[in-house]
């Protein structure tokens, strides 16, 4: 369905970087491709691509590759992944910082009156962000909300829960152990949303979790705020090594990457 959504709409360029699949999108564009998503049937899925992803989904027998060769939109966040683009000779795509990406998707969600379901994050954060995003939001209605680190005896209330409500969109936030395949590993259980996951939306939208600056964001810094709370991140230095000398490998040996 991805790839049929790619032949009518042109704004949407589907790139392969290293195997795996990016896209490329312009803020200019996000209106009508939102809208074309939304318009498809079936369970869909938004992913924010960063390095570690991409490494990630290089692993085809991995279900975390057929989700995002399954993905019906796809947006880099690493500034690395536009200079692999651009390395390569491939188109170079625009590069998303996630909250305000999940700003403009709602805002094409509230002009167009459609739904929002929240799940993940704690009982008192999620009614925050709930809260924050009504005032913000008041024409996007929130069909319903369910609170992340669940028992898994409940898995299935939270499954039909989202089934009945049947939303335009669903924002999976942190507390949810799956992370990003957890609507993927459930697909056959949905009608028809959109699923996006993005671990600090709801942190940030209940004003709990403070966003990236955007100039840090720019600059392509925000690894060392991460680094900051949780210094063994500093070991994500040899992936990224990887990912420098596959991406010069494969300007050097391969012609299709």
């Amino acid at each position: 369905m991805a790839e049929e959504m790619r032949e009518e709409n042109s704004k949407l360029n589907r790139i392969s970087l290293l195997g795996v699949p990016m896209d490329v999108c312009r803020p200019e564009d996000m209106d009508e491709v939102i809208l074309e998503i939304l318009a498809k049937p079936g369970i869909k899925q938004i992913v924010f691509l960063s390095v570690w992803d991409l490494l990630k989904g290089r692993n085809k027998k991995k279900n975390f590759s057929k989700y995002l060769h399954s993905a019906d939109l796809i947006l880099p966040v690493s500034k690395s992944l536009l200079w692999g683009a651009k390395f390569l000779k491939k188109p170079v795509p625009v590069r998303y910082n996630p909250f305000s990406a999940v700003i403009s998707i709602l805002s094409v969600m509230e002009n167009h009156y459609k739904s929002l379901f929240l799940l993940g994050g704690r009982k008192k954060a999620l009614q925050k962000a709930e809260c924050n995003v009504r005032s913000t939001l008041p024409n996007l209605q929130i069909v319903g909300r369910y609170v992340g680190y669940y028992p898994k005896e409940v898995e299935k209330d939270v499954v039909q829960a989202i089934y009945k409500a049947s939303p335009s969109l669903v924002i999976v936030g942190d507390g949810i152990k799956e992370k990003k395949l957890w609507a993927y590993n459930r697909r056959n259980n949905f009608a028809s949303s959109i699923f996006l996951y993005y671990k600090d939306c709801i942190g940030i939208f209940s004003e709990r979790v403070k966003r990236i600056n955007e100039k840090t964001f720019d600059r392509g810094l925000e690894i060392w705020s991460e680094i900051f709370k949780n210094p063994f991140k500093l070991f994500l230095i040899f992936p990224f090594l990887r990912y420098i000398i596959l991406v010069i490998w494969y300007r050097l040996f391969k012609k299709n990457c």
